[in-house]
């Protein structure tokens, strides 16, 4: 389980006001949280919001520092406008990104929006329960990937020997789908990691929106996902397999300009006798998306 020390990761940034402070305008309790970053150290991080401005980039000089090459060193700032915040870019090479949506010159934030520099992505906390909305954050990390907004590994691992349990106790089917994006280090070379970020959440966004409220649906790792299939044989696994293969073949992937050709390849197994784990039902389909991708890639096995 992930732990979250949040005395240690309480972090005020303040920006000393050039006049017109004293009488109190502006926020005082929002906050920024860090949901999803590839600096380890920052995960859960939350920033409270004090002051007129608060800026973020590369430079030592700026409140919030992030460590990225994705990141300009004057990136973006937040800025404080009575009882609202804003978020602006100060002329990033790569943007500024409010929930998905890049930030052109300026965007008011709401509470719960999503603010992406870099390949770190912030949820702007407001309002007068931020403390409990802060908690409620801090839980969903345990569970929920921060950067496509579905289940994590470790959600789907406990899901999956439920799973299991309910199948063998009434004699049913359950089946797993294992697949991962074809030549998905060609994509981040060629078009950059901001861009297979933008292909991991749509592929996220497309599978998400084609499954059954009984399915699990997770990020298993990097850009292999997993989908838990109850009372489905094996052959309908491959039927669902394959339908999600040809539409994410066919949808138009396009970033910043940029069209990429998207692929995946998949795996699936039966819940068989002599599994006695999730693990070994989760390796015996990671075998046939192997056997997938020896075979050409984009194509399910079975």
């Amino acid at each position: 389980m992930v732990s979250f020390d949040e005395k240690t990761r309480v972090t005020k940034v303040v920006r000393p006001a050039e006049g017109g402070a004293e009488d109190g305008a502006g926020p005082r309790t929002d906050c920024l949280v860090v949901i999803y970053t590839k600096e380890p150290t920052l995960m859960g991080k939350r920033f409270v919001l004090d002051g007129d401005v608060v800026r973020v980039g590369r430079g030592t000089d700026n409140q919030i520092v992030l460590d990225s090459d994705a990141v300009s060193r004057r990136h973006a700032h937040f800025d404080a406008r009575g009882a609202q915040w804003v978020v602006a870019d100060d002329g990033s090479t790569n943007g500024t990104y409010c929930n998905d949506e890049q930030v052109r010159r300026e965007v008011a934030l709401r509470n719960g929006d999503r603010v992406k520099i870099g390949s770190t992505i912030f949820k702007y906390l407001s309002g007068e329960d931020v403390e409990a909305q802060y908690h409620e954050e801090i839980y969903r990390l345990t569970i929920v990937d921060g950067l496509t907004q579905i289940h994590n590994k470790r959600y789907l691992s406990e899901a999956l020997e439920r799973e299991l349990i309910r199948a063998r106790r009434h004699g049913r089917d359950l089946s797993i789908l294992m697949f991962d994006i074809d030549h998905f280090k060609r994509i981040n070379d060629l078009h950059g990691h901001l861009a297979g970020d933008y292909v991991l959440k749509e592929v996220a966004r497309l599978v998400q929106a084609r499954i059954r409220r009984d399915e699990v649906f997770a990020r298993y790792g990097g850009e292999e996902f997993c989908l838990v299939l109850p009372e489905t044989p094996l052959q309908g696994a491959v039927e669902v397999g394959e339908r999600l293969r040809q539409q994410i073949a066919e949808q138009s992937f396009t970033f910043q300009q940029d069209r990429i050709k998207v692929t995946v390849s998949g795996g699936c197994a039966l819940l068989g006798e002599s599994d006695k784990t999730a693990t070994e039902l989760i390796q015996r389909a990671d075998e046939r998306l192997y056997q997938a991708k020896n075979g050409g890639r984009n194509r399910v096995c079975a």
